[in-house]
């Protein structure tokens, strides 16, 4: 096992090989001033390592694992660390790495499943200069952007953004405006995405094949616009989420195609599971009303009102070979966040 104290030879020589890559990539971009508030180096070393540690009994610790390891962003002098909220979901420890080798423990703040950030701070200050948030609706197809992670075979990724469109996800999870960008950042989760002034504008959520839509598949990452934080950093700061009402969490995990939407799962003891729904149902309709995408499928469902309220689907049953009939099948929906494990910050 590696000791500390080579680990931290190791991240510094990453740090500055990474600043120095990181320079010529910013200063060669065309529209970046010579002289910006934020250096190239200092926009690097607000990129730190974030590992979390989540137990074993955690709703997401079968999925997504019980020792999570990204990036961050420091994004404060108080050593608050913005990050992709997945990888400190449930989490009941957690530190951040900073580019010369230091490893400080660090609590959860928040996370916020609406966009998918998540927010911890350092237990004491870092000493790093944060990263400054800029615009992300300035960012249009085309633009240049650099994509960087803590460490990784490939810290540094010059890219370009390759769309601007909705993303839907299989968990009940719909973003509007997301960034698309190619090629792609192979270290994602929580990797940040710097514009060509050097300013913060998304933070890294997925590797997709179709990060631009064309007759072939273009790889490339999916990024959370840094503009869908402004709005809820101060709940997430005193409360640990949002404080506007939830969405309807029905607690299944779906897969689109051609238009139809399969049910591939359903969250252990979550409304969906409670009402019977299985692996291979398809989800025609809310309410009687065809559903045409999974987008629209959520945003149906999110139209009967807040969680807590009852929504109807209209289920075909393949596996009941005999019986093709749509069943309205009709569910409870919970808030999600009482069906997480969450610790009482948050």
């Amino acid at each position: 096992m590696m000791t500390l104290s080579i680990f931290r030879i190791k991240t510094a020589r990453l740090a500055a090989i990474a600043a120095a890559l990181g320079a010529a990539i910013l200063l060669s971009l065309p529209v970046v001033a010579e002289e910006t508030e934020n250096s190239a180096r200092d926009i690097l070393k607000a990129v730190v390592r974030v590992h979390a540690t989540i137990p074993s009994d955690a709703r997401t610790a079968p999925g997504l694992g019980t020792e999570r390891e990204g990036s961050g962003i420091l994004i404060d002098n108080e050593g608050l660390v913005l990050t992709i909220g997945y990888l400190i979901l449930e989490a009941n420890g957690a530190e951040i790495t900073t580019a010369d080798g230091k490893t400080i423990p660090a609590a959860i703040v928040g996370y916020d499943h609406n966009t998918g950030f998540g927010l911890l701070r350092a237990s004491r200050q870092t000493g790093v200069k944060p990263a400054l948030l800029g615009d992300s609706e300035n960012l249009k197809t085309g633009s240049s952007v650099l994509a960087v992670s803590f460490e990784g075979v490939k810290p540094l990724v010059p890219a370009r953004v390759t769309d601007r469109r909705t993303f839907a996800g299989y968990w009940e999870y719909l973003l509007d405006d997301a960034i698309f960008i190619s090629p792609p950042h192979l270290q994602y989760g929580g990797a940040a995405l710097f514009d060509a002034n050097g300013t913060l504008v998304g933070v890294g959520s997925l590797f997709v094949n179709d990060a631009e839509i064309k007759d072939r598949p273009v790889p490339g990452n999916m990024f959370v616009p840094i503009n869908g934080l402004k709005p809820i950093l101060q709940d997430l700061l005193e409360h640990g989420r949002h404080q506007t009402p939830s969405h309807p969490w029905l607690g299944v995990y779906t897969n689109e195609m051609e238009g139809r939407v399969f049910i591939t799962r359903t969250a252990p003891g979550g409304p969906a599971e409670r009402a019977g729904l299985q692996a291979g149902d398809v989800i025609m309709g809310v309410g009687g009303r065809r559903i045409r995408s999974l987008e629209d499928f959520y945003r149906k469902v999110w139209k009967n009102g807040d969680a807590g309220v009852e929504v109807t689907l209209d289920i075909l049953r393949l596996q009941q070979s005999q019986n093709l009939d749509i069943q309205q099948i009709t569910i409870q929906s919970l808030d999600r966040y009482d069906w997480l494990k969450l610790k009482p910050s948050y």
